[in-house]
């Protein structure tokens, strides 16, 4: 191509783009705009809106899906085991819940609405809402503690975990104890039997002598 015909493509290419570009500010030029009202008339979301995260607590079963799956750690979770007598209940998945969750926090200030956190939830219990307007003079309220439980009900929940896992760690040292005791009570095993005094002594097979640098081998 030569340098004259790559300067006239050069000034085509630069009008056509113009053209294009005018073509579109043309096309709103003569249509009448109109104002929303805001915040009187809000517009409405696209169903899959990303915005403020929302947690159903009543659903959660405490796995940190959620918390591993943000990039950018603004999920805090604490989970407390429950003893075998207690009963937790069922979500609304039916699966049965077996954690106590005393903290569950969400730092939305830092939160990049990645929606990354939602799919790995097995309960569906955290979701990202249309909800938009949630600006604050205080980033401290930007936190939002989504359990329940009161400080009375996580300190008797812990001191319940600590006694059953005293109580498990007390039953295994018996078990221990009583398994070592019954070892050394067994009689000894009884020493081998004596070979009678005309037994031949037992034979073992020969191996060939294997010829090595410098020793001949037996022929």
């Amino acid at each position: 191509m030569t340098a004259v015909r790559i300067y006239f493509n050069n000034i085509w290419l630069a009008l056509s783009s113009i053209a294009i570009g005018m073509r579109i500010t043309m096309s709103h030029l003569f249509v009448k705009s109109v104002t929303t009202q805001y915040p009187d008339v809000k517009l409405k979301m696209p169903e899959r809106a990303r915005n403020r995260l929302y947690v159903n607590i009543d659903d959660c079963i405490g796995c940190d899906q959620c918390s591993m799956a943000c990039p950018v750690d603004c999920i805090t979770i604490e989970t407390i085991k429950s003893t075998p007598d207690q009963d937790l209940g069922t979500t609304s998945t039916g699966q049965k819940k077996r954690l106590h969750v005393p903290v569950f926090d969400i730092d939305i200030a830092k939160c990049c609405y990645c929606g990354l956190c939602v799919p790995p939830c097995p309960t569906e219990c955290i979701v990202m809402t249309d909800v938009y307007e949630f600006s604050e003079f205080d980033r401290k309220n930007l936190i939002y503690n989504f359990s329940v439980m009161m400080p009375q009900d996580i300190e008797q929940a812990r001191a319940k975990l600590k006694k059953a896992e005293e109580e498990a760690a007390a039953k295994k040292a018996a078990a221990a104890a009583a398994a070592a005791a019954a070892k050394a009570a067994a009689p000894p095993a009884a020493p081998p039997a004596d070979k009678p005094a005309g037994a031949p002594p037992s034979q073992q097979p020969s191996t060939p002598a294997s010829d090595t640098p410098g020793q001949p081998g037996k022929s």
